[in-house]
């Protein structure tokens, strides 16, 4: 399957399905033409001013007024890209990688950066192809673009740098010419097209809201399934309740626990407790919160990933090129912290959902054994919940409310967007990592209520789940359970 890159509305619902089901991409006639209108447009305009244009004819940063001779613009170009490949730390997911290569020909392809139909289609060689360029984590401040990640990005279109091709490290020269590739040769302005830009913190806060989306899903799955194991009520998700509050993400919530927990036998008996914890009993307030933020935050990175956001911005049919700042992450820096925040809290309320399954109340046996004291059961998957949930707490630390002036005061206000999406990327995993110990203790309660039985939904998820992870008798060693509750998850 192909999909064409073109200038029409890119949804993130399609950016996950050009992912998970590994479409081609190709230019679209279109957005070659307009490609190539702005590149033939760049190199007359360089030709016939000999007024300097920022990045084009000029040094960058606080080197903006150091003119650069016409013999000299390819150089230069070279030159930006291998200096700023200054990334260290952890090295960036291969699927966000590959997101930032689709990602960066997206951009350019409006027709606003001035890059070469050539380079833009080695983009896609690289993304068709899963060559994936070895990029760093660390190392762009998320306001002159993400300039150092995108560098190590654009090293193996130049024939330098790593890329991980057919499951091995390897240097890039050695891989292009096993594909018989010539090395790209950047022309005036486009090494700043290329690491002008917010592909990496955009890739990582795309990934991250598609993760989110799926976790919010399944945190109302687990909760559910807690729910009616702590033999809860469902009156607090009565439509007349949500409806004269009516946020739509609480209305949403409170529906979908509904339809979960429809025809469950636990859920219609008595009850002798007049109200639940607010772990329970404020599920739709709580989750509804987060989806609401999540909707939120989707309206964000869909403009951003449908933006072009290098700089200088070129303007063919305006006969102008403008030096600004839609390289500055500002917009989607604020949006990922937010979104850190409301992840980190399906991870909050969970792990409080467990500690109350453990805690001997309401006829469940303490920590989830028959035979506690012998064994220690479900202990201390709580201990490691409550561990993972602290350090969620010190990432929803904003990191947009940091600035480090740069390249000697030019660049003095940066958003530290990127520094937002590498920690929102460490949420999404680590509340996966709760909500599955959660259902590993919610699956556990479940079976000590029987022979009553949960709603038809409840019961299938929970023997598909029994497929993989078994009722604790005894002690045992819990870490494989673990890992196979978050790959569980991870297929739903």
């Amino acid at each position: 399957m192909i999909h064409h890159i073109s200038a029409d509305h890119l949804s993130v619902e399609r950016v996950e399905e050009i992912l998970t089901k590994n479409y081609k991409l190709a230019l679209s006639d279109d957005a070659r033409a307009r490609i190539q209108k702005c590149r033939d447009y760049l190199d007359r305009k360089a030709q016939d001013t000999d007024r300097p244009i920022y990045g084009v004819t000029t040094g960058f940063g606080s080197l903006c007024n150091v003119s650069v001779g016409r013999d000299e613009l390819a150089r230069l170009q070279q030159n930006l890209v291998m200096s700023h490949a200054c990334g260290t730390g952890e090295r960036v997911p291969a699927q966000i990688v590959k997101l930032m290569l689709f990602l960066k020909a997206q951009s350019l392809s409006y027709g606003y950066s001035g890059a070469q139909v050539a380079t833009v289609e080695r983009l896609l060689d690289f993304f068709n192809n899963d060559i994936l360029p070895v990029v760093y984590q660390q190392g762009s401040l998320g306001a002159s673009g993400d300039l150092a990640p995108l560098a190590h990005m654009t090293l193996p279109l130049l024939g330098l740098g790593e890329v991980e091709y057919g499951g091995a490290v390897r240097p890039a020269a050695e891989v292009l010419e096993e594909l018989g590739w010539e090395p790209i040769r950047l022309q005036s302005k486009e090494g700043l097209a290329l690491l002008n830009g917010t592909q990496f913190m955009a890739s990582f806060g795309v990934w991250s809201l598609i993760k989110a989306k799926h976790l919010s899903a399944q945190a109302d799955m687990v909760g559910a399934m807690s729910l009616d194991a702590f033999d809860g009520r469902i009156e607090p998700f009565a439509d007349n309740v949500h409806l004269i509050r009516a946020h739509k993400g609480q209305l949403e919530t409170a529906r979908a626990f509904r339809r979960l927990l429809e025809g469950s036998e636990l859920i219609a008996r008595p009850k002798t407790h007049v109200q639940d914890p607010y772990s329970f009993r404020c599920i739709p307030q709580v989750h509804g919160a987060s989806k609401d933020t999540i909707a939120y935050v989707e309206s964000v990175l869909t403009t951003e990933i449908n933006a072009a956001t290098d700089n200088p911005t070129v303007f063919p049919d305006e006969d102008v090129v403008v030096s600004a700042g839609n390289f500055h992450g500002q917009p989607i820096a604020l949006a990922m912290d937010f979104l850190a925040i409301a992840v980190a809290e399906l991870g909050n309320i969970s792990e409080r959902r467990t500690y109350k399954l453990i805690s001997g109340a309401r006829e469940l046996p303490n920590f989830l054994v028959k035979n506690p004291g012998l064994n220690s059961g479900f202990m201390i998957p709580q201990y490691a919940a409550a561990s993972i949930v602290s350090q969620n707490k010190g990432l929803c630390w904003p990191a947009s409310a940091d600035s480090i002036p740069s390249s000697q005061g030019q660049e003095d206000h940066v958003s530290m967007g990127s520094n937002a999406a590498t920690k929102l990327w460490r949420v999404v995993l680590n509340t996966e990592r709760v909500l599955a110990i959660e259902l590993f203790n919610a699956a556990q309660a479940l079976e000590f209520r029987r022979p009553l039985r949960s709603s038809p939904a409840i019961e299938a998820l929970h023997a598909a789940y029994r497929k993989q992870v078994p009722f604790i008798e005894n002690d045992e060693v819990m870490y494989p359970h673990i890992e196979s509750s978050i790959r569980f998850l991870r297929s739903l």
